[in-house]
């Protein structure tokens, strides 16, 4: 008798290029579908970088608001309608409403909520944390289980908001090196670097949460002319850390290559990836990196940092997530043989048994 296939019913706020965003589309795509068939259920579609990667027997629905809240009502109703096995949220605002609604679904129904980020370091940022730590504390342990992507996140959610052990687990985010080294080996030419230069590459959303303005800091603190960084990607705080650079007389050395589709080439020529975050869910670019055969100089960000470099011959982790002891770091590295980075480094990412641990 062929066993019944679940039906996974994936709800996210919107489709944009994200890294949780990434990993539903790699779930949809791999899920066995033997077992299991998605609907994915979108908040807003608006930007929709992935909606193109969606696979064409998943179900799409557009929910059609502009912010979780307004969303809610729709949600409900959708998961009364079809009644899925499992709901499967992303994204800690989502996964606290439909926490705060969990007794309005079908009692049949399990809900999942994959968490993003180590809760505490970004409530700090929040106005009204209090109250936000108190929410969750309250009902994230209505869901039936959450996915905590490192275990930071893990003892971050249990000692600190009270979520039973027995509602966490920890599986971590799954990298398709296959994918990425081929994009990695495209003939797309790069701005040249002056001779005898070394090459550093970071990349991420120009906000707070990365500390670029740390990095930046660092390089001044080392003041070693061969060493020019680029940055990739966009965000609010881009004008703030070009006057940074300008102010440390570091316009020749620190370069702004804006959003890139495919960074994996500028990962694969560089002579080193710096991670410079002051919190991470568990940084993605890190593996991918590392895929491209890339060390990793990083500090020591809560959410998985430690987790994927602790042991790799090559990597430098920071004593602590500020300027002087990244700049101590980058320096230590620059001392060392300046390994590249072996395949096997990234086996227990591999895509197949990450999304067997989801399955």
């Amino acid at each position: 008798m062929t066993p019944r296939r679940r039906h996974i019913l994936f709800v996210i706020p919107t489709l944009g290029g994200g890294g949780a965003e990434r990993v539903i589309v790699t779930l949809l795509k791999h899920l066995n579908r033997d077992r299991f068939r998605a609907t994915l259920a979108v908040v807003d579609m608006r930007g929709a970088a992935f909606g193109s990667d969606i696979p064409q027997d998943v179900e799409l629905i557009d929910l059609n608001a502009a912010r979780v809240r307004y969303a809610l009502p729709r949600i409900i109703s959708l998961v009364r309608r079809i009644r899925p096995d499992v709901v499967f949220s992303t994204l800690g605002h989502l996964n606290l409403a439909l926490a705060m609604v969990h007794f309005l679904l079908p009692s049949s129904v399990r809900t999942v909520a994959r968490e993003t980020i180590v809760v505490s370091c970004v409530l700090g940022r929040y106005r009204w944390a209090g109250v936000w730590a108190a929410l969750d504390r309250l009902f994230y342990r209505a869901h039936d289980l959450v996915v905590c992507q490192s275990r930071d996140m893990y003892d971050d959610l249990v000692r600190n908001f009270g979520l039973p052990a027995r509602k966490a687990v920890v599986i971590h985010n799954p990298i398709d090196e296959v994918r990425i080294r081929t994009l990695a080996q495209q003939p797309v030419p790069l701005p040249e670097s002056p001779r005898g230069s070394i090459r550093l590459v970071a990349a991420g959303r120009l906000d707070y949460q990365k500390g670029f303005d740390l990095l930046i800091d660092a390089l001044a603190l080392l003041d070693d002319k061969a060493l020019q960084l680029t940055l990739l990607g966009q965000g609010p705080l881009e004008a703030t850390l070009k006057q940074r650079v300008a102010e440390h007389g570091l316009s020749d050395r620190v370069h702004f290559a804006g959003f890139q589709a495919n960074p994996y080439v500028w990962f694969a020529q560089a002579d080193a990836f710096i991670l410079s975050s002051r919190y991470e869910g568990f940084p993605n670019v890190v593996l991918e990196a590392l895929a491209c055969g890339a060390p990793v100089v990083a500090t020591p960000a809560p959410g998985g940092v430690k987790e994927i470099l602790s042991g790799l011959e090559g990597c430098i982790v920071a004593e602590a997530v500020n300027a002087e002891q990244l700049a101590q770091a980058i320096a230590t590295w620059l001392k060392g043989p300046r390994l590249r980075m072996p395949g096997s480094v990234t086996e227990p990412y591999r895509l197949e048994r990450i999304v067997d641990e989801y399955q």
